[in-house]
C-alpha cells in the first residue's frame, strides 16, 4: 500500500476490532481554555482506554490484518520500546501469528513483560538505533517476518485515521460538531491518519498538531517546508513523542494540517496533573501535550478566537505511564 486516502481509513474501520473510545469533557478545563469574553468547549477522545492502553493498537491491528495469509504465517517484526510494541504483539496474537519485537536492553522490565504477556518474542539489543535496526533485519532474514513500522507505514496510518472518523461522528451526535482537532505528534502516523479523515468528513474543521518544544522537529519542518530533525539526545517528559516525523508522514502533514504548536515541559506536567484531577483519567504525559496547547499556548488561544473555533477536540493518545516517575515530576509543579 502506497499513499493514504479516506477509503483506506474506511476499509481499516471495517477490518479492525477496536474499542470505540469515549468522548468526555470538563467544565473546569473549558474555563481554563476560554476567557471572560470567549467561551470554548473541549472534547477529549479517550484513546488511553483503547486496547493496550493507547491509539497504537488501531494502526498495528490494521497492518497485521491487511497481510495476506502467506506473509501472515511468517509473522511480523518491529523495533520499539513503547506503545507500538505492545500493540503489535496483541494484534499478532489475535490473528494467531508470530510477533518478534526488538527492544533495547535498557527498556523498563515492565514494558518487556507487557510485550511478552501479549505473546510476542522479545529480542534484546544494545540501546542504539543502529543496533535495533540490525537486530530487526536479522529477525526478518531468519524468519521472513514482515516489518511493521510504528508510523511510516500507510496501513498503520489508515488504522490511526479511524480515530478521526469516530471523533467527527461522535461530536456531531453530541450536538457539538468539531471546529478544530488537536493531535499530539511524534512520528506523525496518527496526525496523518486523523487529518486525512477529518479533511474528508468535515472540511471546515481545522486540524492542528501539538508537540513538546524540546523535540519540535515537526514544527520546524512545517515552517521550513523541509524535513528537520531533532538534536541528538533531545528529550522530553512526553517520551512517546521523541521520534522525528516520518518521511511518508511529513508530506501528508504539510498538505492537510493547519498549524503546529509547541508547549513547555512545565506546561506538559501541569496539564497531566489537571487531566488526572478533573477528567479522572490517568493519561501519560504525551497525551497531555494537545491539552496543554489548548490551555496554555498563547498563539493557539489567539488563533482560535480569530477563527472562531469554539468546539475543540483533543486526542488523549495513551495511558501507559510510569506512575512513580510522573508522580515525582508532578510534585514539583504547582497547578
Amino acid at each position: 500500500m502506497t499513499g493514504l486516502s479516506f477509503s483506506d481509513i474506511e476499509a481499516a474501520a471495517a477490518r479492525i476490532q477496536v474499542h470505540k473510545t469515549n468522548v468526555v469533557s470538563s467544565s473546569i478545563l473549558d474555563q481554563i481554555a476560554g476567557s471572560e469574553h470567549y467561551a470554548k468547549h473541549l472534547l477529549f477522545k479517550c484513546e488511553l482506554l483503547q486496547k493496550t492502553g493507547s491509539f497504537k493498537f488501531r494502526g498495528a491491528s490494521n497492518a497485521v490484518m491487511s497481510l495476506n495469509e502467506t506473509d501472515a504465517r511468517k509473522g511480523v517484526c518491529t523495533h520499539s520500546s513503547g506503545n507500538h510494541a505492545q500493540a503489535l504483539a496483541l494484534a499478532a496474537k489475535i490473528r494467531g501469528i508470530p510477533a518478534y519485537v526488538v527492544m533495547p536492553s535498557n527498556s523498563p522490565q515492565v514494558k518487556k513483560s507487557a510485550v511478552r504477556g501479549y505473546g510476542a518474542q522479545v529480542i534484546e539489543c544494545e540501546p542504539t538505533l543502529q543496533a535495533r535496526e540490525d537486530a530487526a533485519k536479522k529477525v526478518i532474514e531468519d524468519t521472513g517476518a514482515t516489518f511493521i513500522h510504528p508510523f511510516n507505514n500507510y496501513n498503520v496510518m489508515a488504522g490511526q485515521g479511524t480515530i478521526g472518523l469516530e471523533f467527527v461522528q461522535q461530536a456531531q451526535e453530541m450536538g457539538t460538531p468539531l471546529d478544530a482537532v488537536i493531535v499530539p505528534v511524534g512520528g506523525g502516523g496518527m496526525l496523518s491518519g486523523i487529518s486525512t479523515a477529518v479533511r474528508h468528513l468535515s472540511p471546515n474543521t481545522k486540524v492542528f498538531a501539538a508537540e513538546p518544544i524540546n523535540v519540535n522537529d515537526c514544527s520546524r519542518s512545517y515552517s521550513a517546508k523541509s524535513h528537520q530533525l531533532n538534536a541528538v539526545g533531545a528529550t522530553s517528559v512526553a517520551d512517546g513523542l521523541l521520534t522525528n516525523v516520518g518521511t511518508n508522514t511529513l508530506p501528508i502533514i504539510m498538505e492537510k494540517v493547519d498549524g503546529v504548536f509547541t508547549v513547555s515541559e512545565e506546561d506538559i506536567i501541569r496539564t497531566t496533573k489537571l487531566v488526572w484531577t478533573y477528567l479522572k483519567l490517568c493519561i501519560e504525559p504525551s497525551a497531555a501535550v494537545g491539552v496543554a496547547v489548548a490551555l496554555y499556548n498563547k498563539e493557539f488561544r489567539a488563533k482560535s478566537e480569530e477563527l472562531d473555533l469554539r468546539n475543540i477536540g483533543v486526542i488523549l493518545c495513551g495511558g501507559n505511564v510510569d506512575i512513580v516517575k510522573i508522580a515525582r515530576l508532578i510534585e514539583s509543579i504547582e497547578a
